[in-house]
């Protein structure tokens, strides 16, 4: 609901404030029609009761009848009392009741009709020649009736328009549960996870689309193990002819006697090694770029460490230059790949090894917090070349041997594995070194 483009807040916002309009609005015209029958009914009254006194007062003018006079008057508690006078053309008040109110009604037309102020609101009939009778009632108790009915046509809307707005917020995002489930596990999948989507659970109108979707990972699926099978037959048919060559090299340097001959198959022993480290690089580069990562299953990041670090003590030029920290982590189970954190390992070190002093141990430690770093002691690396060393085919200023590939490889496992990669010179805890730290959240 924090995003401005979210469906469920617009359905929300359209569909309340379509509420909100006709909730108002239909109240508003029930007040207004209601205003108009109280003011059609009370005039109606009105000129009733005007009509009902014409008689009697007719009596009075002519002087055949004068008692009890005032008894023939509606009069309303509640709300006041009618006032009633009879005028003359001249503007002579001819009867007034409340004697009191001997002055004439103000404004008031001589003219058959209804004329209103804000006060009251006055009857007039002509009743003989020149002579008017007028009625007037009080407004207060024609507001009172208004304000008291639009009182009780409002009060519902005040009080169940927030408990239509709750409704409709409670059923759009029940309704609208599948299609953030759907987002959800279709966000979920990446090159690391491609396994098919559930369908029992969603609708008959998403149904479809997670169907469409299963098939497309599918398709994914078989075109990632297809280019990873390649790459590892690749592995294999391209290192057994390199391996081949460089024995056949190295036999052929030791049986050559010394002089140029000797010199340039060495250069060409040289050249097939450095041939041999950059297929292997371009290969895991391959395997990287196929999306290898997660993993349905958990593997222990220790056992997988310490197997690295024996296989690369077995080099002789890597011999007695590695020391591994677990800081008594004896487990560190993450859900990746075992080849992915393989490739990610293995360059991580090698680069360490190669670009590092030969004299000080590179460090391997492994934290329980899923922290992974490996420290070297060598020069301090500038802060404009450490932020581009992951880019492809980049290396710093180093005299040391190397293709460019290794933090590059690294640092596109890393991302499948959803994991993060820092680089920091000098390393943590030193005036000087390199160290690559990364991170593997559970």
């Amino acid at each position: 609901m924090t995003n401005s483009n979210s469906m469920t807040r617009k359905l929300i916002s359209w569909l309340g404030g379509a509420t909100l309009l006709v909730w108002i609005a239909a109240p508003t015209i029930a007040a207004f029609i209601f205003c108009n029958n109280v003011n059609e009914s009370s005039d109606d009254l009105l000129q009733a009761s005007a009509e009902y006194r014409e008689p009697e007062l007719i009596k009075v003018l002519n002087g055949k009848h004068v008692d009890q006079y005032n008894n023939h008057l509606p009069t309303y508690k509640k709300y006041g009392t009618y006032r009633e006078q009879v005028i003359n053309k001249y503007g002579v008040v001819l009867i007034s009741e409340p004697e009191e109110g001997q002055q004439p009604f103000p404004d008031a037309p001589l003219s058959n009709g209804f004329w209103g102020n804000a006060d009251y609101r006055v009857y007039t009939e002509e009743i003989q020649d020149g002579v008017y009778h007028q009625l007037a009632e009080p407004l207060d108790g024609r507001r009172t009736t208004i304000a008291k009915g639009a009182l009780f046509v409002f009060l519902p809307t005040l009080v169940l328009l927030p408990f239509s707005l709750a409704v409709w917020w409670i059923v759009i995002r029940r309704s609208l549960r599948p299609i953030e489930v759907l987002r959800q596990q279709i966000g979920s999948r990446d090159g690391g996870n491609l396994s098919p989507m559930d369908l029992g659970d969603f609708p008959a109108e998403l149904a479809p689309i997670a169907a469409s979707v299963n098939r497309l990972l599918d398709r994914l699926r078989a075109a990632l193990e297809a280019e990873r099978e390649f790459a590892a037959n690749s592995a294999h048919e391209l290192r057994t002819p390199i391996a081949g060559s460089i024995a056949q090299m190295q036999r052929l340097v030791a049986e050559l006697p010394n002089g140029s001959a000797k010199m340039r198959a060495r250069g060409i022993e040289q050249a097939l090694s450095s041939l041999g480290r950059l297929v292997e690089k371009v290969l895991q580069l391959a395997q990287a770029e196929s999306g290898v990562g997660m993993a349905d299953h958990a593997i222990d990041l220790v056992r997988s460490v310490r197997l690295e670090i024996d296989d690369l003590r077995k080099k002789p030029q890597y011999a007695g230059r590695l020391h591994l920290n677990v800081d008594g982590c004896t487990t560190l189970m993450r859900k990746v790949d075992v080849d992915a954190f393989g490739i990610l390992l293995r360059n991580l070190i090698e680069n360490a090894l190669i670009h590092g002093l030969p004299t000080v141990p590179t460090t391997v430690s492994v934290q329980t917090d899923g922290t992974i770093a490996i420290a070297n002691a060598g020069p301090v690396v500038p802060l404009p070349d450490l932020e581009g060393l992951t880019k492809r085919f980049s290396r710093g200023a180093t005299p040391a041997a190397g293709s460019g590939l290794g933090l590059h490889i690294a640092n596109m496992v890393i991302q499948r594995i959803g994991g993060s990669l820092e680089l920091a010179s000098p390393a943590r805890g030193r005036n000087d070194g390199f160290e690559a730290i990364i991170r593997i959240p559970q």
